[in-house]
């Protein structure tokens, strides 16, 4: 049974590249979600200054507000508004995920982000935010670490996307050193989108509902048993959702086994999920949730998934490098 397509799917922005990364500029650390331990931020810091990069601490990065969120819900959005404004700062990085993010996302200004592109750079959580910037402004975002997390563990990023997605101005591409391998054979384009799979589904019915006509469909989670996956994806394709797909990856799906089966049951409720879905199906990106070197993957550009031989992801150029002098 196929689902239909839905007329809730908008048509695609023009796409808006940020401005490159370039040594020496200001990077905004700040937490639209859940708050953390302070001393993993001050090494992600580190490790951002590393990269040749000044991070600073947004006015309420640090800020803790009830059981669970990094400042209110107005404060979080403050800090997300003044490091758009602010002409210094070239690039937002989030701290981490966890949980409330969504809660910004019907005081976001489109206006202003849409006067400011930059670079942002964020997961889990995050992906409300990421996918919906994105969808409403056309403005590529950065699915990829975070500056709590994987910026502060030993090996925590990967270095050559990193690269490669904010740095240069070329064609890219991932293959198996990525984690990617088949599922289901064939080759489709389209543009990358996605993100964390629980939040992309917590989108539907909301006025900030995912746009995945004529994606390449880009789906991670951590701890989801296999029959809890099983069931986002009947949501999704129930929704129309899949209709209009072009190509599925899944990420590594860290943690998304059933106690006592064996690992190869999460390939098998895929492919039977996915027994109708006519394009390839790749699993395996290691971006998002993962244990070490997090892949930073861009959200909204044009790409190429080739799974004829060895899986291979080719993005189009996710940044700009002609902005004179910014």
């Amino acid at each position: 049974m196929s689902a239909p397509s839905t007329a809730r799917d908008k048509a695609s922005k023009p796409v808006v590249l940020p401005a490159a990364l370039r040594a020496g500029d200001a990077i905004r650390l700040i937490s639209p979600a859940s708050w953390f331990d302070p001393n993993k931020v001050h090494v992600g810091m580190d490790s951002v200054r590393a990269l040749g990069l000044q991070p600073q601490l947004g006015a309420h990065a640090l800020a803790r507000y009830g059981q669970y969120s990094a400042g209110t819900p107005e404060q979080r959005l403050e800090d997300l508004h003044t490091a758009f404004s602010d002409p210094s700062v070239k690039a937002i990085i989030c701290n981490r995920g966890g949980y409330g993010s969504a809660e910004m996302l019907n005081a976001l200004d489109l206006d202003l982000i849409r006067r400011n592109p930059k670079i942002f750079v964020a997961c889990s959580d995050i992906t409300s935010l990421e996918t919906y910037i994105h969808d409403q402004t056309g403005l590529v975002v950065f699915h990829g670490p975070m500056a709590a997390g994987d910026f502060a563990r030993p090996n925590g990023v990967d270095p050559i996307s990193w690269q490669a997605a904010l740095w240069q101005d070329s064609p890219w591409q991932l293959g198996v050193e990525a984690g990617l391998r088949t599922l289901k054979p064939g080759r489709a384009h389209g543009r990358f989108y996605g993100g964390c799979l629980s939040m992309l589904v917590a989108s539907l019915g909301t006025p900030y509902e995912v746009q995945t006509a004529g994606a390449i469909l880009f789906l991670e989670d951590i701890g989801a048993k296999p029959y809890q996956i099983d069931r986002m994806l009947l949501q999704l394709r129930l929704a129309g959702k899949l209709a209009d797909v072009r190509a599925i990856v899944f990420g590594p799906m860290l943690d998304c086994v059933q106690p006592g089966t064996a690992n190869e049951l999460l390939d098998a409720v895929l492919l039977r999920v996915l027994a109708d879905f006519a394009g390839p199906v790749a699993i395996g990106l290691r971006s998002g949730h993962v244990l070490e070197q997090n892949i930073t993957v861009p959200i909204g550009v044009e790409s190429e998934l080739d799974l004829t031989n060895a899986p291979t992801l080719r993005f189009q150029p996710s940044v700009a490098c002609n902005q004179g002098s910014r």
